[in-house]
């Protein structure tokens, strides 16, 4: 078993290859912004690789119409990827080479333990399944974690803590519904992509330690990770989809621009708001000093309003 803390991502020595990942649930919202635009400068800052992934694979929760919408703002809002843009949906035959892999190899198994049986142990899985030699039928799968990491260092929020148990928790690799989980698509994406850095919302914290865990059971190199502060509403909800933010302004982004440039804490120049959008990603790819964004996890909305 490894050291519990996550230190060395070999990925840092690969030339920098970053992402945006949006899932296609609905139109970006200020929340996808921040995180967007924090992504792409960091790649630009670095001399980097800027890609876009659509995370497609979870049709329920899909838009009709989303994906194409969310390519069109970030245009809008002079985020230009340098490749072709990857949909996880065209992934399915490598996620499952992957889950047959983890199969044979005995590094994973079936589970038929349900969300409420789970809860009743603390809501922490504790390998009921595992010497049960379950068969495919209503099944999720699990794979064998004996890496546990629950500690690594994060590029903005410096050495970050999880929760122990839970990092160490065998997880899903494959849900009992057949759609494949998300900790088995982002990780297989990333190492095809040979992403070297993950810069994402602090709501993503805990699956990173579990993601550390599934790069070195597949052993592969891992990317450095940075996680900058997550959006809230003032009643404390995360800005998101699922709790119907509202998206952001195709036809006049400046504005949105330059709030989320305050909400990672720079202070760009009072008149960069009536320049055109390429100018204003210029100013912030040239001007944007991270170590001023704020570490605490989560910032109201109101103030950048």
């Amino acid at each position: 078993m490894s050291s519990p803390l996550s230190t060395a991502n070999q990925a840092s020595n690969q030339p920098y290859v970053g992402r945006f990942a949006p899932s296609p649930s609905g139109a970006l919202h200020f929340g996808s912004l921040v995180t967007a635009l924090a992504s792409y400068i960091h790649a630009r800052q670095h001399q980097g690789k800027w890609l876009v992934r659509i995370e497609d694979i979870d049709p329920p929760r899909e838009q009709a119409g989303a994906a194409d919408d969310i390519l069109r703002t970030l245009d809008a809002y002079g985020l230009h990827w340098d490749s072709e843009v990857f949909y996880q949906s065209q992934q399915s035959e490598r996620y499952r080479a992957i889950l047959q892999t983890l199969l044979k190899c005995k590094q994973a198994y079936y589970c038929t333990c349900t969300r409420a049986q789970i809860k009743a142990h603390g809501g922490i899985y504790q390998g009921h399944c595992k010497t049960l030699a379950r068969t495919p039928e209503n099944a999720a799968i699990r794979v064998i974690n004996n890496v546990g990491h629950y500690r690594f260092n994060d590029i903005f929020q410096g050495t970050v803590s999880c929760q122990q148990a839970l990092a160490a928790e065998d997880f899903t690799v494959l849900r009992k519904d057949g759609l494949f989980a998300y900790q088995l698509a982002v990780v297989a994406d990333d190492i095809e992509q040979n992403i070297s850095h993950i810069i994402r919302g602090a709501d993503l914290l805990e699956p990173t330690a579990r993601q550390l865990s599934f790069y070195q059971i597949l052993a592969q190199p891992a990317p450095l990770f940075g996680h900058v502060p997550l959006v809230v509403t003032e009643q404390g909800y995360k800005l998101s989809k699922q709790n119907k933010a509202p998206a952001i302004d195709q036809k006049r982004p400046q504005p949105s621009i330059i709030a989320a440039l305050k909400f990672l804490g720079q202070t760009p120049p009072s008149d960069l708001v009536e320049q055109d959008v390429d100018t204003i990603i210029d100013w912030a790819v040239s001007q944007v000093n991270f170590t001023k964004m704020p570490k605490q996890p989560e910032i109201v909305l109101s103030v950048f309003e």
